[in-house]
This record gives structure tokens, C-alpha cells and sequence, in this order.
């Protein structure tokens, strides 16, 4: 029986829906399905999740805050569970931090397969030759990819990754949660008709730009203008106040905190649309969430989702997310459009997007890989060929 095994940095609601569905499409093929975290905690992400009564085991390597542990207990720990759990494929959400370089250190060396799952394209960040030539060369250790769509893809091919080694299915969320029919008993949270945003409070967020253009939006639709909500917590929080006062926002604006799931799901329910405007984004799992809620979108185009999910003038527009006049323009048309059928587009075309898609992807990734050549022993941490 193979064995494959997926390893993140921890598991929240979208790590346990996709391990859901590989769990159940393994079954079908007789396939054993492990999932592995690093830390049961995470300080850049306050998420909480059940993983109690899970269909497959879950094994965490440390069981405290990530950003606590020393590196080398990290790696001994990684060994260790590895060790432990012996499996066939190992799945490796990311090759930047130590602990996912210890795990590729051990399939290599066991000479098991590695895949690398990535939701990283090019123009996240400025890219250095030196780190891309690294780069190059750790990718050569995978045997396949797992990505979230055609951007992330094409990252990975100018990084040499051959293009048959290379599969779809990353980001994806538990549709069924934030399905219409599930969720609109709901009670309204706002009680006027609102635009939604959901993020960290932090700079790469683009929330004071979108402040800007929520304030020149109300100027223009007036007493028709929808409100806004803004979810999420971070940093930037006071800063974020401060200009919603300034710009006299402080009756149309909400500001409900960070939230988790159950009680986020009250604001999908009822909002008119979800704003995305983030000035970089490697995808963003809150536009899959809206979209299997029913709600149109207001996509930053530097959103690595961009491509893969919004479909222009049919569930949404995409809008420069540093032109803050072209994001107001979006809102008045957004308002002024046929929203609740956007709305659908958006629940169908989503649809596609599922934790069985994940599954398929990972799947075809794993076979892939088992059918390659092993590469020699590599040790990732001061190591050598």
C-alpha cells in the first residue's frame, strides 16, 4: 500500500478540508493518507481548528509555538517523526524553512519521493540570481509539484521544473462551509448592505488605499452607498482607525476584529461583495471562501488567484490595487450591476476549486513522482552529495 504524507507548517480549516478530501479519494485507490504539521501554533496565523476525531492521523512534531523552537530540535524532531511514520511520498508545503529542509534532507537521503507544494510566483518579491540559482537546484530534489494555478506554474517552469511534473490543485477551501444554502439563515451581522474584506491589518493588505477609495465611492453613490466591512486584526490596526476618522468614515465603516470561522461566516452570508485588494498576494484563500459563499468579487490583479478565478464582468473585476480611483469605479459598477447573479457565477465557477481537486492533483503529483528515478542522497543542512 502506498503511503503518502503531507507536511505544513500547521493545519487549519483549509489544511483539514483538503487532507479531508485526500483522505477520501485515497480510500478509493487503497492508498494511506498521513498528515504532518510542524507546530500545533503558528504566530503569524491565530487560526483554531478541530483535530479531534480526524479520518487520518495527524502527527505534530512540536507541540509549541513554531517561532519557539530551537533549530536543532526542530530538525532531530523532523527526523524523528519521519522515521516514525516511514512514508512512501512526502508532500512539502514550501522549501524556505528549516524544518521543510529537514524533511526534504530525509526523503532524499531515504531515497523515498519528494513533492513540492508551492503557491509561490514570480513577482511575489524582488528575485535575487543568487537565490533563483538555489532555488534551481533544491527543485531538483522534487519529483513533482502541487500548485495553486497557471501563475504559480509558471514560476515553477522558469525554474526548470518540467512542465508534466507540474500540477494544479493547491488553494483550495471546504466549499460545502460557506455554501448559500448553508449559511443565509444566518443573522445579519451589519443590517445595511455591505462591501467585505477580510485580512491581516498589515501593510501588504492594501487597507488604507481602500479606506481612499471606499471614501471617494460614498461621495459619489451617496445615500445609496453600501458599507464597508473590514475583518481581521494586525499591526496596522490603530493607523487603520485613525484614517477611517479622518475621512469621516466612522458610521460606515465596521471594524468586527479578527474572527474565527463560525463567526466569520454571518459576514459571507449577507455581504454584497467581497474587496481583495492586496498589493501582492501569493493567492488569497478569502476570495475562494466568498466565491463558494455566492458573492461577486473586487479583485487586486497582483493576487495570485487572479487568473484562475475571476472571470472579468462575470463574477467580478479585477482593478490596479494602487490606482485607488479605479477601485472606486469598480464599487460604483459592482453596485449599480446585477450583483446576486455575479454572485452565482462566482458559486459555480468555484466549484471546480474543491478539496477532491486538491486530491486529484496531489495524487497525480505522487504517481508522477513514484515513477521517477531517485536522485543521490542529499543532506540540507550542512551536508554534501
Amino acid at each position: 500500500m502506498t503511503h503518502i504524507a503531507v507536511l505544513f507548517t500547521n493545519y487549519g480549516p483549509y489544511h483539514l478540508a483538503r487532507l479531508e478530501g485526500l483522505y477520501h479519494y485515497c480510500r478509493q485507490i487503497g492508498w494511506q493518507v498521513s498528515a504532518i504539521e510542524l507546530a500545533r501554533s503558528d504566530a503569524d496565523y491565530a487560526w483554531k481548528a478541530n483535530v479531534e476525531n480526524l479520518p487520518y492521523p495527524l502527527a505534530t512534531i512540536c507541540h509549541q509555538s513554531l517561532q519557539t523552537v530551537k533549530l536543532p530540535e526542530l530538525i532531530v524532531q523532523v527526523y524523528r517523526e519521519l522515521n516514525r511514520l516511514q512514508p512512501d511520498v512526502l508532500a512539502i508545503a514550501g522549501y524556505a524553512n528549516p524544518g521543510m529542509l529537514a524533511a526534504l534532507s530525509w526523503i532524499v537521503s531515504h531515497r523515498k519521493a519528494a513533492i513540492l507544494i508551492s503557491a509561490t510566483k514570480e513577482d511575489d518579491a524582488a528575485r535575487q540570481t543568487w537565490q533563483e540559482w538555489i532555488k534551481r537546484g533544491l527543485l531538483t530534489q522534487y519529483r513533482a509539484a502541487l500548485v495553486g494555478g497557471q501563475p504559480q506554474k509558471r514560476y515553477l517552469l522558469r525554474l526548470g521544473m518540467p512542465a508534466e511534473r507540474i500540477f494544479t490543485g493547491y488553494n483550495v477551501v471546504g466549499n460545502a462551509t460557506f455554501h448559500p444554502d448553508r449559511i443565509r439563515s444566518l443573522p445579519n451581522p451589519v443590517g445595511k448592505p455591505f462591501f467585505l474584506s477580510v485580512n491581516r491589518f498589515v501593510p501588504k493588505k492594501n487597507l488604507l488605499r481602500l479606506l481612499t477609495a471606499y471614501a471617494d465611492y460614498c461621495k459619489q453613490a451617496g445615500d445609496e452607498a453600501w458599507h464597508l466591512v473590514l475583518c481581521g486584526d494586525g499591526a496596522q490596526r490603530s493607523e487603520i482607525e485613525q484614517k477611517i476618522k479622518a475621512l469621516n468614515l466612522t458610521t460606515q465603516v465596521h471594524l468586527p476584529g479578527f474572527l474565527q470561522l463560525e463567526a466569520l461566516l454571518p459576514y459571507y452570508a449577507h455581504a454584497g461583495c467581497l474587496i481583495h485588494a492586496s498589493l501582492q498576494e501569493q493567492w488569497g484563500l478569502v476570495v475562494n471562501e466568498a466565491m463558494a459563499a455566492g458573492l461577486p468579487v473586487l479583485l487586486s490583479r497582483t493576487c495570485g488567484c487572479y487568473e484562475d478565478l475571476l472571470i472579468e464582468g462575470i463574477n467580478g473585476w479585477g482593478f490596479d490595487p494602487n490606482q485607488a480611483d479605479e477601485l472606486t469605479q469598480s464599487m460604483l459598477k459592482l453596485t449599480q450591476s446585477d450583483a446576486r447573479s455575479m454572485g452565482q457565477a462566482s458559486l459555480t465557477h468555484i466549484q471546480k476549486f474543491s478539496p477532491d481537486y486538491f486530491a486529484q492533483g496531489l495524487v497525480g503529483a505522487a504517481q508522477t513522482a513514484l515513477c521517477q528515478s531517485p536522485k543521490g542522497a542529499f543532506q540540507a543542512v550542512g551536508g554534501r552529495k
